[in-house]
């Protein structure tokens, strides 16, 4: 059995470990085969991920767009920019708060009971977004309002994002657990197709009909996703692995501790890798919508479309590489996916300086449609086969919902602010990236190969 590190598997004492003295899997690993309604759950997982995905990237894609209005219009058009990425920023910061509870309860009592709890939150945040009085309305009061339910939003994603996946990779056949995790990370996509759709729709109003209701529609169009999501999460069983976890009454206590004292490499390898992984998707996907808008003066449309087709083309690549790594192993894949974000960084905000629609959208679908899917594909089987189930969802939550926050959640702010020193100047955004590419290199470089993992 392959481990990822030198010593105990996931970085577990050897004297904790069975499998690490015996070579044997635990008692409490998963079969081969897949489990009984496999199939539901993989739909009720992708169905559920994609609705929460929507509601978190719907804020994404219009914040950029019209928040600096709605919300900080006593601000200039920089300085509302930094606020606006401020807000966003929110979000990823409520993440690993949302993944230590979650994480917690998801080790210890299931993962299904905390997947219908995360989507009810997040819809119910969602929903009031689309309700929120704005500045002119009620003052201060609307930007504190916004920021409290980005907070919620965030917090309920924190479970949400690991906990769908482990429901499905736990659950699939050994061989086949790229793919299966790859569907599951390519709802995130499909979400922001949904979401893309909506933001396409809405910025092709009158600028007073966007500005006064146009903006609350893609909001609300969450509570009846919401509610046909609890419906089929209803139905699902929990998950197989979890199940032999608690017949072995092999279950931690404080998953968390646990995790920061016997798993703390691979839960370093994890942020690492997220770090450069979201930094690169939101500084291609979420920053230049804004730079692209703001301070190159491209239509907002050309930069929606841009981001709508990329995703449409992640939907099928994030699945494909998934499986490609089911054959080539997730090391090799994560390296190919990390050098190619180094190497076109710079080609990128170059495609996008020329102003010319075809090599803009080109730019966006090649970062986010391309190069991401090669890293993103791979990640929820690979995060999954570092850690034992007794502390799987804690583990793989604290590293991925971390990196996420320091990387993807603060990359548009940063780079906002470093555009802002620098004058217009694009080259430090390209450094701040290069620098976490390289920390993700050495991290992927120092970790085994996972994929012939029992888990």
């Amino acid at each position: 059995m392959s481990q990822p590190f030198e010593t105990a598997p996931a970085g577990v004492s050897a004297a904790s470990s069975p499998s690490a003295t015996s070579g044997q899997p635990h008692a409490t690993d998963a079969p081969a085969a897949a489990a009984p309604n496999f199939g539901r759950v993989v739909a009720a997982s992708c169905f559920g991920t994609a609705i929460e995905w929507y509601d978190f990237f719907v804020y994404g894609f219009l914040a950029p767009i019209v928040f600096d209005r709605l919300f900080f219009p006593q601000l200039d058009s920089m300085t509302g920019m930094i606020a606006v990425f401020a807000t966003f920023a929110v979000g990823f910061l409520a993440r690993p708060i949302g993944g230590i509870v979650f994480g917690h309860f998801g080790d210890r009592i299931g993962r299904k009971s905390i997947l219908l709890f995360t989507l009810i939150l997040m819809g119910v945040a969602t929903t009031l977004i689309g309700l929120l009085p704005t500045y002119a309305m009620v003052g201060m009061w609307a930007p504190i309002m916004l920021v409290t339910l980005r907070f919620i939003q965030g917090f309920a994603l924190g479970g949400e994002s690991v906990g769908g996946l482990l429901m499905t990779v736990e659950g699939a056949p050994a061989h086949l657990r790229g793919l299966f995790g790859g569907l599951i990370q390519a709802a995130g996509p499909t979400s922001i197709v949904g979401a893309s759709l909506a933001i396409v729709l809405i910025t092709r109003l009158p600028e007073e009909d966007l500005l006064s209701w146009g903006w609350r529609l893609p909001f609300l169009v969450s509570l009846l996703l919401v509610a046909l999501g609890t419906y089929v999460r209803l139905k699902v069983e929990e998950s197989p692995t979890f199940k032999a976890a608690e017949q072995h009454r092999d279950i931690a206590k404080v998953p968390v501790a646990e995790v920061l004292t016997h798993y703390w490499r691979p839960t370093l390898v994890t942020f690492f890798i997220c770090l450069a992984e979201t930094s690169f998707f939101y500084l291609v996907a979420i920053f230049s919508l804004s730079y692209g808008t703001k301070t190159l003066g491209l239509p907002r449309n050309v930069m929606a479309d841009g981001v709508l087709y990329a995703n449409i083309l992640a939907m099928l690549t994030i699945p494909a590489f998934g499986m490609l790594s089911d054959k080539l192993g997730r090391r090799p894949m994560f390296l190919m996916g990390l050098a190619a974000t180094a190497l076109f960084i710079y080609p990128f905000f170059l495609m996008m300086g020329s102003k010319e629609t075809a090599l803009v959208v080109c730019a966006i679908v090649i970062g986010a449609g391309i190069i991401h899917p090669m890293m993103f594909g791979p990640e929820g089987s690979f995060f999954s086969e570092l850690f034992d189930t007794r502390v799987r969802f804690s583990g793989v939550s604290l590293g991925k919902q971390i990196g996420t926050v320091l990387g993807g959640g603060l990359a548009p702010m940063i780079a906002a602010s470093l555009l802002a020193w620098s004058h217009g100047q694009i080259w430090p955004v390209i450094v701040y990236f290069l620098v976490l590419a390289a920390m993700a290199l050495i991290s992927t470089v120092l970790v085994r190969e996972t994929r012939h993992r029992v888990m």
